[in-house]
């Protein structure tokens, strides 16, 4: 029985990795994670170079990159859901990789601080890009195919989340600051040059109305609002991202003050829990097919949340690297799940605005808990904070409990420019 149904996986997977548009997708993800983790760290060095480790400076690269996402969330989804998806995608790597040589230029012959906008023009552009993205995920896999596809796709990530520090800071001190702007611009370039072989954008059959830029917005709001997955989802991702928040900065005081070791003992907890986060993508494309994604994203959800208590009150290495594995084991479930409910629970035309609501919401309640995470921290213990973020993640899983037994989307197959394609209804 075992056997059957794994040959039965493996013949899913083999047939998803066939399907054209999920190996550009893939590949295109491939070269932006690069570009993306080069430019991170080339910045984040380079700044704490040029400023000798100023903490103002520092922090502004993160408003650099989170900053769009309150702007242009919402904005990107809305215009997302009127372009044609494809195209989208390829203008916004195209113009990322545009941006990035143009700052370069600038940064050669005028000043250091312009290395700012490698970051924001690229966080800005992506918030059109990534809706667009969930789209094509939407038009081009049926309903079975989406959340093993998702998998494959959140597995590069986890990857990168362990590599990608490792090549950022090798070629920031090998080459140095122009050559990895360089090769972050490349990377996009070569990202948006492969999205060239997805199939087709597909038209629309139906009238294009005439209507406003803002009564789309309020027709997202509408539609979030009455469907009861996605709502419930709005919930779980603010208890979430209010979680996430409350201890994201505080990872180097576990190391130092809790397990007595020094502050370069952090890459080791950080290397466990990217090795947990690639060993839970893999077993999320095993059970993508058999599980459905909200008790996917219920499993991610506990495991956070145990994983997390775990390392608010341990005082050994040993447990707290195994809690940190166990961590990330659990974080991809809640990736994978996340997104999977998004594309099965949005009509096509609706996609880029859910997103552009949804996704706010998580950054913004991580915001709030990571700017006030520093004075917590003098008035509460350390365990107790992460106590607190456990509780956090176990709130967000009693919101998706009430959805626990939704039924799949329905798959329907019809005929769209002479092609079959999988089209979602809800069942």
């Amino acid at each position: 029985m075992s056997t059957t149904a794994e040959t039965k996986q493996n013949h899913g997977v083999s047939q998803v990795l066939k399907n054209r548009f999920v190996q550009g997708i893939l590949a295109s993800a491939l070269f932006l994670q690069v570009g993306i983790w080069v430019r991170n760290f080339a910045i984040l060095l380079y700044v704490m170079e040029m400023t000798k480790g100023d903490a103002f400076a520092i922090s502004m690269i993160s408003v650099a990159e989170f900053a769009p996402i309150f702007i242009f969330s919402f904005i990107g989804g809305t215009f997302a859901d009127r372009w044609k998806p494809k195209k989208t995608m390829i203008w916004c790597e195209t113009l990322s990789s545009i941006s990035v040589f143009a700052v370069l230029i600038t940064l050669m012959f005028g000043t250091w601080k312009i290395v700012f906008f490698v970051t924001l023009i690229s966080a800005i552009l992506s918030q059109f890009s990534q809706p667009s993205g969930m789209k094509l995920f939407k038009q081009h896999l049926s309903t079975e195919q989406i959340q093993l596809a998702m998998s494959l796709y959140q597995t590069i990530f986890a990857i990168f989340m362990v590599l990608g520090p490792i090549i950022g800071t090798f070629i920031f001190h090998s080459f140095g600051i122009y050559i990895s702007i360089i090769i972050t611009g490349i990377a996009f370039l070569l990202a948006a040059a492969v999205l060239l072989f997805l199939p087709k954008d597909l038209e629309n059959d139906n009238e294009k109305k005439e209507i406003t830029l803002l009564q789309e917005m309020l027709d997202g709001i509408k539609y979030v609002k009455k469907k009861k997955a996605l709502t419930l989802l709005g919930f779980c991702f603010m208890a979430a991202g209010l979680g996430i928040g409350l201890i994201q900065p505080l990872g180097i005081f576990i190391v130092t003050e809790q397990l007595g070791l020094s502050k370069e003992s952090l890459q080791w907890l950080l290397t466990v829990n990217g090795a947990g986060m690639i060993v839970g993508g893999a077993l999320a494309m095993v059970f993508a097919k058999n599980v459905a994604p909200q008790k996917m994203l219920i499993v991610g959800m506990l495991g956070q949340a145990i994983g997390i208590g775990i390392i608010g009150y341990s005082t050994n290495l040993w447990v707290t690297l195994t809690a940190q594995l166990f961590s990330g084991l659990a974080l991809p479930c809640i990736q994978i799940g996340i997104n999977t409910l998004i594309i099965q629970n949005s009509d096509t035309d609706f996609i880029g605005r859910v997103n552009g609501i949804l996704s706010p919401l998580f950054t913004g309640s991580m915001v709030v808990t990571m700017s006030i995470a520093g004075s917590l921290k003098e008035m509460l213990s350390l365990g107790t904070m992460y106590e607190g973020t456990a509780l956090l993640f176990v709130i967000g899983l009693l919101f998706i409990l009430p959805i626990y037994n939704l039924k799949p989307v329905i798959a329907v197959e019809s005929e769209m420019n002479g092609k079959g394609s999988a089209v979602q209804h809800e069942s």
